[in-house]
């Protein structure tokens, strides 16, 4: 790969889930990058400071040279045109849309509703008891469809036997519905299988919550 000229800037969130998406892209496309922390749970992200860099509010966030971009999506998608020395999207035509459909499904039917911005609005209007049956209703409701659409294109992979942008989006997912609000994977055999493909990557292993300088200490 030819030497990158400007180190990029990440701007991060250590149990984000968006955010770990883009740490994994980052990892896979062997690309250096600054890890600038933003402290959700302090509201760092409503400092003037950071809205001026995304208005919304939202990590992840990244700085190339004089090019912001934000939204997981969009960074993917950015990374994917701008450093395609590595892809992670394949150049099958078909391949490619189930790709973006996996990744859509994640980043617009499931993870918006288990966000901490729903979740505290949940609480608020209804009770805390209710947080974790909100989170796995939706979740579920992905992880099936999830199933379904790529039970007869999975390989070692989502989508075959490389690594592509479906995982990509799919590893934090299924990790925080495992972790954080104890779906029951045994529904989900595909799912399961990936996510102990995904543990044995480096470039994964890499890019999860407790490797992560802002994560909090043991």
């Amino acid at each position: 790969m030819a030497q990158q000229q400007n180190k990029l800037k990440l701007y991060s969130y250590w149990i984000s889930s968006c955010s770990w998406r883009i740490r994994i892209a980052l990892n896979l496309k062997g690309l250096q990058y600054q890890y600038i922390p933003v402290n959700l749970l302090k509201g760092e992200h409503f400092s003037p400071e950071f809205q001026r860099l995304n208005p919304i509010g939202y990590v992840p966030v990244l700085v190339d040279g004089d090019i912001v971009v934000s939204d997981s999506f969009a960074i993917f998608m950015y990374l994917e045109e701008k450093y395609p020395q590595i892809p992670l999207l394949p150049p099958d035509l078909p391949k490619k849309a189930l790709n973006i459909q996996a990744a859509n499904i994640v980043s617009s039917s499931i993870q918006p509703l288990q966000n901490l911005a729903v979740l505290k609005y949940i609480e608020e209007k209804t009770s805390p008891d209710e947080i974790i049956p909100w989170a796995k209703f939706h979740i579920e409701k992905g992880f099936a469809a999830l199933e379904k659409l790529l039970k007869d294109h999975a390989g070692r992979y989502a989508t075959g036997d490389e690594v592509s942008m479906a995982d990509v989006f799919l590893a934090p997912q299924i990790f925080n519905g495992i972790k954080r609000f104890n779906v029951d994977m045994a529904k989900f055999p595909l799912l399961t299988r990936l996510n102990e493909a995904y543990s044995e990557l480096p470039e994964f292993q890499k890019a999860t919550p407790e490797n992560q300088p802002d994560a909090p200490l043991a």
